[in-house]
């Protein structure tokens, strides 16, 4: 079998995977957010820290709880570091330093998981389990409450009221999360995953030197890192360490885990707001956009510069012959379209086009299909500016879903889409204004400014890959981005929830002859072009100087 052939094979049954659970599991998603039945053991955790789980807040207080709940997660993570030797299972490994210990608490509590460390060398499996794989669970139910915050803004009707934050985190974990992370965790295991409590295992080299291979209880986070598109990894080598991912049929479940809730989640959607056709379209785009990237890259990892890369018949530097071209090319776009981060290839060793694309599904704001949560948020968000920018262009009311949309409700669009923007070009410029970080760079000229750009546009981006290129070690680093993936992940939140809010004071209207139509071919066509001109006029100068201007080298 031919590789490309091999490869749409392997992408038609993802396809195959999804298509079989996208609508029951959709609209269990539904049934969880919508439902008054508290299981038992919710029950009896609402009692203890004295939750009232009838209860339904406004936007504010539900904006509280997210910011509360994130910053004690922070204080306790950061806490976790700093006393790890005295915490079992730490192998002798002894505190964290400070500044990596505050970006490392804020990169998982954010959902980023940015790693500055080497895994098996810094942190014992203490933390790892305790610390890192807890916020992966958490961080993740975050995302998702938000967005069924905003979903209860377009369906209530002058409440005022978007649901309980502390309902929805504990059911997100309990109900959605952790079922289907046990679940694939026994499948991992089975596909030859790792999961020991030993820290390593004694081995002897072809030169008969012995040392010893790192181990850890990798397929319990390696799931959970993908289900909750989080991404760091046990392991230094991350998704491409064989402990991790071993083979081909491991990598598919990986991908699959990574897409299966962003993408169900616009079925959850249309079953809450009663119009399937809502939701159908969020999908279209999403799946188109990642269609389009994904060709892209294939082509471009198959069809690279240098006569060495041409005769091998691929950019195969930095992947996995486990894997080779496609997987690896498949894994890069579904990780980097979502808001998950981790990788099975190295991204800094593809060519100038293919190192561009994981960049590009950053910069376009990762709503294909983007994050558990996150990426539903951000494509609402901009389908809001996508319906007031027509009715700007054809004089359509600037209605969605029964909602009238306002110069509150558009400030607040604006302010989630533009903070992402903002931080990425900020950051980038303070970076490579400063002598210093050409001392960090592995690399000069165009690629170079892409290991920069793809630093800060992964870090305020909540995505945590990294072209690895760029040595982040320093004060300046460590904090910098650390403000990038906190900036990025919570100023977005509160515009998200203070437009959820202003949504739920209205009464619903009904749609008349001058509402723009946003269930058929041509709103789908207005939104993906909307994400795309968001992006290409914000970020092409910075793309051409680097990855444009290194693919056409």
């Amino acid at each position: 079998m031919s590789p490309l052939l091999a490869g749409l094979t392997q992408v038609g049954l993802l396809i195959l995977t999804i298509a079989v659970v996208y609508r029951p599991f959709g609209d269990y998603m539904a049934r969880v957010f919508t439902t008054d039945k508290h299981w038992r053991v919710e029950t009896m955790m609402y009692r203890l820290v004295r939750i009232d789980a009838s209860s339904q807040q406004r936007w504010t207080t539900y904006a509280a709880g997210v910011l509360g709940f994130s910053f004690v997660s922070i204080v306790l993570l950061y806490l976790l570091q700093r006393l790890q030797p005295w915490l079992p299972l730490n192998f002798g490994r002894g505190p964290v330093e400070p500044a990596m210990a505050f970006n490392t608490a804020v990169s998982f509590v954010t959902n980023t998981n940015w790693q500055s460390y080497v895994p098996e060398q810094v942190l014992g499996h203490a933390v790892q389990m305790a610390g890192l794989t807890v916020q992966n669970f958490v961080s993740a139910a975050v995302g998702m409450a938000v967005a069924i915050a905003l979903v209860r803004g377009f369906v209530a009707a002058g409440t005022g009221r978007i649901g309980n934050v502390w309902v929805d985190i504990t059911r997100g974990v309990t109900r959605v999360l952790l079922p289907v992370a046990v679940v694939a965790a026994i499948l991992l295991v089975a596909l030859g995953g790792a999961m020991a409590l030993a820290s390593g295992i004694p081995a002897l080299g072809l030169d008969g030197r012995g040392y010893t291979v790192a181990t850890a209880p990798v397929a319990g986070q390696e799931v959970i890192k993908h289900l909750g598109t989080n991404g760091g990894g046990v392991l230094n080598a991350n998704s491409a360490h064989p402990f991790s991912n071993p083979n081909g049929w491991s990598n598919l479940l990986l991908i699959f885990l990574i897409l299966v809730i962003p993408i169900c989640l616009t079925r959850t959607f249309g079953t809450m707001v009663g119009d399937r056709k809502q939701g159908r379209v969020l999908l279209a785009v999403m799946v188109g956009l990642m269609a389009v990237l994904t060709t892209t890259i294939w082509w471009a990892e198959t069809h690279p510069n240098g006569q060495a890369t041409l005769a091998a018949g691929g950019a195969l530097e930095g992947k996995e012959a486990r894997f080779g071209t496609f997987l690896s090319g498949l894994f890069a776009v579904a990780t980097t379209g979502t808001s998950t981060g981790a990788v099975n290839s190295m991204h800094d060793s593809y060519t100038g086009l293919g190192g561009g694309v994981p960049l590009l599904n950053m910069l376009l704001g990762e709503v294909a299909p983007g994050g558990v949560g996150s990426g539903l948020y951000g494509i609402l968000v901009l389908a809001v500016v996508a319906v007031f920018l027509a009715g700007l262009m054809v004089g359509r009311t600037p209605e969605y879903l029964g909602k009238k949309l306002g110069r509150r409700e558009v400030t607040a669009a604006a302010i989630s889409m533009l903070a992402m923007p903002t931080l990425v070009l900020l950051g980038t410029g303070i970076a490579l204004a400063l002598p210093s970080t050409v001392e960090m760079l592995n690399n000069d000229g165009a690629h170079g400014l892409s290991e920069v750009l793809y630093a800060y546009a992964s870090t305020a981006n909540n995505n945590g890959s990294a072209f690895a290129g760029l040595t982040v070690t320093s004060d300046f680093f460590q904090a910098s981005l650390g403000v990038a993936m906190l900036m990025g992940r919570f100023v977005p939140i509160l515009a998200v929830l203070t437009l959820a809010g202003s949504l739920a004071r209205q009464q619903r209207v009904p749609a008349t002859s001058g509402t723009l139509p946003t269930t058929g071919p041509m709103f789908a066509g207005l939104l993906g072009g909307t994400v795309v001109l968001v992006a290409a006029l914000t970020f092409l100068p910075a793309l051409a100087l680097g990855p444009i201007a290194e693919a056409l080298a």
